[in-house]
C-alpha cells in the first residue's frame, strides 16, 4: 500500500507539443506497482493549456482547483472545482485554464499510457 500527499510527489513540466504553463505530478502510478491505473494531477497556470489531441484510453478527470474549460472538439465546456469529466477513447480534448487561479486536475488513465 501507499499512501502519499500531493506535495510529496515530484512535479515536472509537460513537454508536449502544444502544451503551455502546464505540470504533471504521478502520485500513484507504474513505478508504485500500479498494475491498472494511474493517477496524475496537471496544474495549469493562468492562460495555460494542455495539448489539443486525442488517444486511444479513456481518461477519468476530477477537477480540484481552478475553473477553466474543457474542449470537446472545438466546444469549449466550462469546468470548475468539483466537476468530474469523462474523455472517451479517440475523442478530441484540450483543458484551457481561463480562470484567474490555476486550474488543478486529477487524470486516471490506464497504466501503459502513463
Amino acid at each position: 500500500m501507499k499512501i502519499t500527499s500531493l506535495q510529496q510527489c515530484e512535479s515536472g513540466i509537460v513537454n508536449m507539443e502544444g502544451a503551455a504553463g502546464a505540470s504533471r505530478q504521478v502520485p500513484i502510478g507504474k513505478a508504485d506497482g500500479a498494475p491498472n491505473f494511474s493517477i496524475r494531477v496537471f496544474t495549469l497556470e493562468l492562460g495555460g493549456h494542455t495539448p489539443h489531441h486525442q488517444h486511444q484510453s479513456e481518461h477519468l478527470n476530477y477537477i480540484l482547483e481552478g475553473s477553466g474549460v474543457a474542449m470537446e472538439g472545438d466546444t469549449p465546456r466550462p469546468i470548475q472545482a468539483g466537476d468530474f469529466v469523462l474523455v472517451k477513447p479517440h475523442e478530441k480534448h484540450q483543458y484551457r485554464n481561463t480562470g484567474d487561479s490555476p486550474l488543478v486536475f486529477m487524470c486516471m488513465v490506464p497504466s501503459q499510457y502513463e
